[in-house]
């Protein structure tokens, strides 16, 4: 992954890739793996775990978590495309599941920023297994993302910690 240009210069987005996954849970909990993240396009990996597999009698992996990973994919994708880290929200996520995952095979999600409003990020992008010529579509995903919410910035420290519970 690189945040220079092909010409040298900077692309802006210097450390974004891992601010993101250092305090993001999708990096730490799922070992989601960054693999790209350039301007308006942005790809992450989730390794083969038996963990999240959702039918022991094929290996494949539940949906839940290609969602999860598309999410995630999408909301690193919108940070590439903003160049800043910011609190975002989904507002919208559809997911197709075009066939079922095969078993010790990675999935590669790859997303791409295709508008961009003041307040409203747009993005769709597929989970794949395989590379090359054996690259196979497993999902499609079309999502939207809210810009500026007064969620947690993942380029800061969370604010959660300092939220009293309304205790009293």
């Amino acid at each position: 992954m690189s945040d220079s240009k092909k010409d040298g210069t900077s692309s802006g987005m210097e450390g974004l890739p891992g601010a993101f996954g250092d305090s993001h849970p999708g990096f730490m909990e799922y070992k989601f793996q960054p693999v790209y993240m350039e301007e308006k396009k942005a790809a992450m990996m989730l390794p083969y775990n038996e963990k999240f597999v959702g039918d022991k009698t094929t290996g494949s992996i539940h949906g839940g978590i290609i969602t999860l990973l598309m999410d995630t994919a999408g909301g690193m994708c919108v940070m590439a495309t903003v160049k800043q880290m910011m609190p975002i929200a989904t507002l919208d996520l559809r997911m197709d599941y075009l066939r079922p995952t095969k078993k010790g095979m990675d999935i590669t999600a790859e997303v791409e920023c295709y508008e961009l409003t003041q307040y409203v990020a747009f993005v769709r992008g597929f989970a794949y297994q395989g590379e090359g010529d054996a690259k196979e579509a497993v999902a499609h995903m079309t999502a939207a993302f809210m810009l500026n919410t007064k969620g947690p910035n993942f380029g800061k420290a969370s604010r959660f910690s300092e939220v009293d519970g309304g205790e009293k």
